[in-house]
């Protein structure tokens, strides 16, 4: 039997394979997606689930499926649908068995027996198959009828470009830990983003070059409860009450799976002990767009400490505080606001705006500069107030 410590050696091994094999060309491929990347890396070492929020075409999927090209195991992905049926993420029940009296699923290449899930437009889950989601997520277990099989996947993804609307698939989304914004890149990056976007085409074509196996990445998972997050756990219990207060609710089991990401996060630095550093991951567990912002300065207000209590190279990069707001990239997205208001005539339209411009408004208080803070708050007010009257005409023309 090995001992703690051997284990731990073999871990941060691992982990750096994972870094260096995995993550970094990752971020080669993918120009302007390395935030997602890093926490694509994390919760693969934490065997933890992840959720991406964006539009179409803003490289989700292209992603997940990469980094399935750059490891050994078997990949599940599907584009779920409000008409999806068990049968097709758990597969159908075995027609032999069937004929013998028996009820048995054939899950060949199937979820149950993918290493890494990927679940595209994972809100459109519906009742048929929520439970037994929710079930797997959580619990990884899949059960129907008298069948209980345990499921051994290493990561799921799920994606979609909405948040939940309803009790039901607020549950599905809670069994994701981390939530990131996969988005456009900025205009200046374009051009890096189609030529990164070309040559990838042509990586593609070569045989995978596989560089971590999922067994090994099974071991590390299950080496994360011997790290040390002792330290840490006084200040992560203060943060936890610090989000509370400010009306972020984190449940007792999150409080508790979140430091299982922490001590990934750990492994990925080459530490077998957590720091302050690591507190960054509290930052991506927001349900809410107007949770983000707060989220961002509560943490980095508990993480930033001194340059003697926390030595340089053991420090997380991601734990450097969270680039504040574009006030240019605020302003674009109030002149998109803007074009769409005269046409604003139904009131699910209306609601949407006055949603929107309640959610930059939460981003612009945390600009520093004072001149175009005010600025932009004074042309939020402004645009309220002409959806209000755009409102108002459309009520008085309903009246006539």
């Amino acid at each position: 039997m090995n001992s703690p410590a051997s284990v731990l050696e073999n871990a941060v091994a691992v982990a750096d394979q994972v870094r260096t094999n995995l993550v970094k060309p990752l971020k080669n491929e993918y120009v302007g997606k390395d935030e997602v990347i890093d926490l694509l890396g994390l919760c693969l070492v934490a065997g933890e689930n992840l959720f991406l929020l964006g539009p179409p075409g803003t490289a989700k999927s292209a992603l997940v499926r990469s980094l399935a090209q750059k490891l050994d195991g078997r990949v599940f992905d599907y584009l779920l649908t409000r008409f999806t049926e068990p049968s097709e993420l758990f597969g159908p029940f075995d027609i032999r068995r069937l004929r013998e009296g028996e009820l048995q699923t054939n899950t060949a290449g199937m979820l149950p027996e993918a290493d890494i899930i990927f679940l595209d437009e994972l809100l459109n889950a519906n009742s048929a198959i929520l439970n037994s989601l929710l079930m797997a997520l959580n619990e990884r277990v899949f059960r129907r009828g008298r069948e209980t099989r345990d499921l051994t996947f290493v990561l799921t993804v799920g994606a979609s470009n909405r948040l939940p609307e309803d009790e039901a698939l607020a549950a599905l989304f809670d069994r994701f830990l981390l939530r990131v914004r996969s988005e456009n890149v900025p205009d200046e990056m374009l051009s890096s983003v189609m030529e990164a976007g070309w040559k990838l085409q042509t990586e593609m074509r070569r045989p995978a070059n596989h560089c971590v196996s999922i067994e090994r990445l099974r071991q590390l998972q299950q080496a994360i409860p011997d790290v040390d997050v002792a330290e840490i756990r006084p200040v992560f219990v203060g943060l936890i009450g610090r989000l509370r207060h400010a009306g972020i609710e984190v449940s007792d089991r999150r409080a508790v799976r979140l430091q299982r990401l922490a001590a990934a996060s750990a492994l990925m630095c080459g530490r077998t002990s957590a720091n302050r550093s690591d507190l960054w991951v509290v930052r991506y567990i927001w349900d809410t767009m107007e949770q983000v912002e707060v989220l961002a300065k509560i943490v980095d207000d508990t993480i930033q400490v001194s340059d003697d209590a926390v030595a340089a190279e053991s420090v997380h990069p991601r734990a450097s505080q969270a680039d504040a707001p574009n006030p240019e990239h605020v302003n674009r997205d109030l002149d998109q606001i803007e074009s769409q208001i005269p046409g604003a005539t139904d009131s699910g339209t209306r609601s949407w705006l006055n949603d929107r411009l309640g959610i930059l408004l939460a981003r612009v208080e945390w600009i520093p500069a004072e001149e175009p803070r005010q600025f932009l708050k004074e042309r939020i007010e402004v645009l309220l107030g002409r959806i209000d009257s755009v409102g108002q005409q459309a009520s008085s023309g309903e009246a006539e």
